[in-house]
């Protein structure tokens, strides 16, 4: 198992690279999207219309954070069960999608899209939000505020860490 240091802006340097079972510290932008926000996004797409933020080349984290205190960036934000967002995530890497962090195994249609995209599934340590909190360096909502904790945010991590669960081959850390 290899370990790695990635910005996201170069994620596509390192795909072709990553095995499933190599960790990672991620760095760079990623954005918040639950089912809610996934729902929305495909809504836009069905009519047409512009998204919040560009699929090519971007990262999701299938996370929905806790409210903020006072004196932090984030409240508590892991990884939320990704296999919830199986029917969505298919058509996003078709259109783009680079990378998603989340928990949990992917059905055969999201691995065969990852391979065909050549992109990759990162996996976050579930129930352990408050911990995943401290290595998010800025948080700004930009868009469907009123999914409260489901509203997509722009989120600079640093030094994320993640383990490669499923890789741009195939490989697959749950087979």
């Amino acid at each position: 198992m290899a370990e790695y240091n990635i910005n996201i802006n170069e994620l596509d340097k390192y795909v072709s690279v990553l095995k499933a079972g190599d960790r990672a510290l991620l760095s760079g932008i990623v954005y918040t999207s639950r089912d809610a926000a996934h729902k929305r996004i495909f809504e836009l797409l069905d009519k047409g219309d512009e998204l919040p933020f560009d699929l090519v080349g971007s990262c999701i984290y299938f996370a929905g954070p806790t409210p903020t205190p006072d004196g932090m960036v984030i409240g508590s934000c892991g990884p939320t069960t990704s296999g919830r967002m199986d029917v969505y995530s298919p058509r996003l890497l078709d259109l783009g999608l680079k990378a998603m962090i989340g928990k949990g195994e992917r059905n055969k249609e999201v691995c065969d899209a990852i391979v065909r995209n050549k992109a990759v599934y990162f996996c976050a340590v579930g129930g352990a939000g408050a911990l995943c909190a401290k290595q998010i360096k800025s948080c700004k909502e930009i868009a469907f505020f009123d999914l409260g904790c489901e509203s997509i945010k722009e989120i600079l991590l640093e030094d994320f860490p993640v383990i490669v669960g499923i890789d741009s081959n195939g490989g697959n850390l749950f087979k």
